[in-house]
């Protein structure tokens, strides 16, 4: 299986039955009068978040999906049977938009939820609806209306509380082993992580919550360099961002100009995004110099200019990260408390989630439009070849 986070697909409802003309005959019965049934109705698309799929990779191999048709009616007022609703399964966290119009028409970001995307044709009317006192051999039916069609793009976005973003071998593989039990590829080489990687975090017997390591995003990253661009969306629906920096770099960038680097790539991606509750956690504190790690520390916060919350900790020992967590996860229920008890405050994170969605989506886009017209990609390319990459996202408490 392979990472896919992205697919077009048609879908097409079935169409109504027509309703039936037709009159009772029966030996002895001369004028046994109108007897045409209705149409049956067509069949519904339905989507299905199901938490058994974390990719989205059927959906480049299958595009169309048409669900049945209603059947016509028959006489002896029998109505046509009803077409099957078609149900297309997706994995949770996916994101279903119109092509067409550009229309996002729902998030399923719950296992078991369900969006219709495409209404089935409504069914024809038999001529018996047609009979009245004064037209009793009635020959008006009405046939069946089509199905709606639609062309969607599904986006399929991790979902996690928490996101971690840094340039590559900062560190953030290697802290989510520290903190959970999923196992990402850790080596001493950049671009380790090709797709995203989920852990639980247990802090305590009944509170938890989940983390999402991405790829690393390198200088140049909002123009297409690397592989971050492509998966800085599925930092939308986490409410709390780890910056993490390496304060013992392996390359000659300081972890100043490393730190400084992620956060402009961040911003050009998605100003909305940026501005996304933000810690900086400063990593790899048990590689550095004791006379020289209040330096370096300083520097990352004075080249931020950061006033925000700092960790210092060491991911590969695990020193400081229990007080993190457990410092996420008072924030993290405070905010679920918040959002469960205010409907003002769940309409503003649906707002700030649909502006980090459009301007990240619009930069993508530019991004492909930008390469097509230098020839550098086909019309149905995409920003790599995802059947490169095997599916990583472990999902393990």
């Amino acid at each position: 299986m392979k990472f896919v986070d992205e697919a077009s697909i048609y879908v097409r409802a079935g169409k109504g039955g027509n309703g039936c003309l037709s009159f009772w005959r029966e030996k002895f019965v001369a004028k046994g009068g109108p007897d045409g049934g209705d149409g049956g109705n067509g069949g519904s698309v339905i989507l299905v978040a199901d938490e058994s799929l974390n990719t989205l990779i059927d959906f480049r191999y299958t595009k169309k999906y048409i669900a049945d048709s209603g059947e016509n009616g028959q006489g002896r007022d029998m109505t046509g049977a009803k077409g099957a609703d078609l149900e297309i399964k997706v994995p949770v966290g996916t994101t279903v938009i119109d092509e067409d119009t550009g229309e996002t028409l729902g998030d399923l970001v719950a296992i078991g939820q369900t969006l219709k995307v495409a209404q089935g044709g409504h069914r024809g009317l038999g001529n018996t609806r047609f009979k009245s006192s004064t037209n009793r051999a009635p020959r008006q039916t009405t046939k069946g209306t089509a199905g709606e069609e639609r062309t969607l793009k599904l986006e399929m976005k991790v979902l996690a509380d928490v996101g971690l973003l840094g340039l590559p071998n900062a560190g953030k593989s290697t802290f989510i082993r520290s903190v959970s039990s999923a196992k990402p590829k850790v080596a001493d080489y950049p671009f380790t992580t090709l797709v995203p990687n989920l852990g639980v975090v247990k802090v305590k017997k009944h509170q938890s919550f989940v983390v999402a390591d991405i790829p690393g995003i390198i200088e140049g990253a909002s123009e297409g360099a690397g592989l971050g661009i492509r998966f800085l969306k599925h930092l939308v629906r986490n409410r709390i961002l780890l910056h993490i920096v390496d304060l013992a770099p392996w390359d000659e960038v300081t972890p100043a100009e490393a730190a400084q680097i992620a956060v402009n790539e961040l911003e050009q991606f998605s100003p909305a995004l940026a501005e996304r509750e933000r810690w900086l956690i400063l990593n790899k504190t048990d590689m550095v110099p004791q006379d020289e790690l209040e330096e370096r520390c300083q520097s990352v916060i004075d080249a931020l200019g950061w006033e925000g919350r700092t960790y210092r900790v060491s991911a590969i020992s695990g020193e400081g990260t229990e007080v993190l967590c457990l410092d996420l996860m008072t924030v993290l229920e405070e905010q679920r408390t918040l959002l469960a008890e205010s409907e003002e405050a769940r309409e503003q994170e649906a707002a700030v989630r649909r502006q980090i969605d459009e301007e990240g989506r619009n930069r993508i886009l530019s991004l492909r439009e930008k390469r097509r017209k230098a020839g550098q990609m086909l019309e149905d390319d995409d920003d790599f070849d995802d059947d490169d990459y095997d599916v990583e996202v472990e999902y393990v408490g």
